[in-house]
């Protein structure tokens, strides 16, 4: 059920058209790139963009003084700074999907993560390997989580836990699967583990943090994506933060594809590869090649915002989101991920030896868009699942 919340001044107009405050701050993003690279997190300049622009809100609900923007405007968004800077995008994306968290609480801890605090940000890792012993008011947590993008920047970070009931059994649901409840633990709390020492997105600080027997009170506690458990009543949530985190990371790798792309298109104009007398722009074979893959990554971007549409026009009409929207939206995302990385692929391998410099752009992205294409929304299992729906099969829940 919605709650009507009173919330102090926001320090940004909810008003505003974030894909055009995305416009606004990509310059500084791009200025800043090489810093957060060498810093391996964000620079506080770019943070306080972020902030100030706010796009940490960008799915954040109104009554929480966020912009309650679309998937698709959500998507533009990370589109658009990806090809400034991808490390920084895929903190915000992380971030952002975090944020949906906010239907899941009651309204009085919403209010202290986000409505009280505009610099508010929750971020979150990947379970490795963690325990929430349930105790009187709360839970005890002890664990260890990894691959948390943007979380030096947060405010508040996630723990997603299985949960240990006093006779030391496991919670399970009704099919015999480990219940896995997400506690927001304020970050003072975190030990960090600097560990990310990695090729691409570098600069995401995506470190790992520990717990040690945290108390956790109940209220601070939920079980993502589950009906039962929302309490903002907005067709929006039906919507799942895999459904966020698998358009929005798309968009990520299509935007750091087009800019690939277009550098290479100005790298055309001029350049004249070894042996030749004309430069690429005269090339026969350049002409076709960049036609195929304008097609290829157009056609891509297409297809995520199709599905993105279907999905809503289906939670309209029926009031959720049916099986075959989501693996539709899978599907769209999960290849547009692999077609953005064979677009870059394809800019890079044509800028010759230019690509391999420092200097020039082509180096970092394409390493950050390998490693962008490495996460869990890009990977290849994700096809067959979908083949096996239009098959006839019935897919896991989970994996969509």
């Amino acid at each position: 059920m919605s709650a009507a919340l009173e919330l102090p001044a926001s320090t940004f107009d909810p008003t505003a058209d974030p894909v055009a405050q995305a416009r606004a701050i990509a310059p500084l993003l791009r200025a800043e790139g090489p810093r957060i690279e060498a810093l391996g997190q964000l620079t506080p300049a770019v943070v306080e963009a972020l902030h100030a622009s706010g796009l940490y809100r960008t799915l954040l609900p109104r009554q929480l003084n966020g912009y309650g923007a679309s998937l698709a405007t959500f998507g533009q968004v990370l589109e658009i700074l990806a090809g400034a800077d991808a490390s920084t995008t895929w903190c915000l994306g992380q971030a952002v999907g975090c944020s949906m968290a906010s239907a899941y609480v009651d309204p009085a801890v919403a209010r202290d993560i986000w409505g009280d605090d505009p610099r508010g940000v929750l971020a979150w890792g990947f379970l490795q390997e963690a325990r929430a012993k349930v105790v009187p008011g709360g839970y005890r947590v002890t664990g260890k989580w990894g691959f948390a993008s943007g979380g030096h920047h947060a405010s508040w970070m996630g723990a997603h836990c299985h949960v240990e009931l006093p006779d030391g059994s496991i919670l399970k649901d009704a099919n015999g699967t480990p219940i896995e409840r997400t506690l927001l633990v304020p970050q003072n709390k975190l030990n960090w583990i600097n560990n990310w020492n990695v090729v691409g997105l570098r600069g995401t600080g995506s470190d790992s943090y520990t717990l040690t027997d945290v108390f956790v009170p109940e209220a601070y506690s939920l079980r993502r994506d589950t009906d039962s458990e929302r309490r903002i009543d907005d067709p929006f949530f039906q919507f799942s933060t895999t459904s966020a985190y698998s358009s929005g990371f798309a968009f990520v790798s299509m935007g750091i594809a087009r800019s690939m792309l277009d550098a290479l298109k100005d790298l055309a104009q001029a350049k004249t590869p070894s042996n030749t007398s004309r430069t690429l722009r005269d090339s026969p074979v350049m002409h076709h090649l960049v036609a195929q893959n304008e097609a290829k990554l157009r056609s891509a971007r297409a297809f995520v915002l199709e599905t993105i549409r279907d999905a809503e026009d289906c939670i309209r009409r029926t009031g959720s989101l049916d099986l075959e929207n989501r693996i539709l939206m899978r599907l769209s995302s999960t290849t547009a991920i692999q077609h953005a990385k064979q677009v870059a692929e394809f800019a890079y391998h044509e800028a010759g030896a230019t690509a391999i410099f420092a200097s020039n752009v082509f180096e970092q992205k394409m390493r950050d868009i390998h490693a962008s294409a490495q996460q869990l929304q890009g990977r290849t299992g994700h096809i067959e699942i979908c083949g096996q729906y239009f098959l006839g099969f019935t897919p896991a829940a989970r994996h969509l």
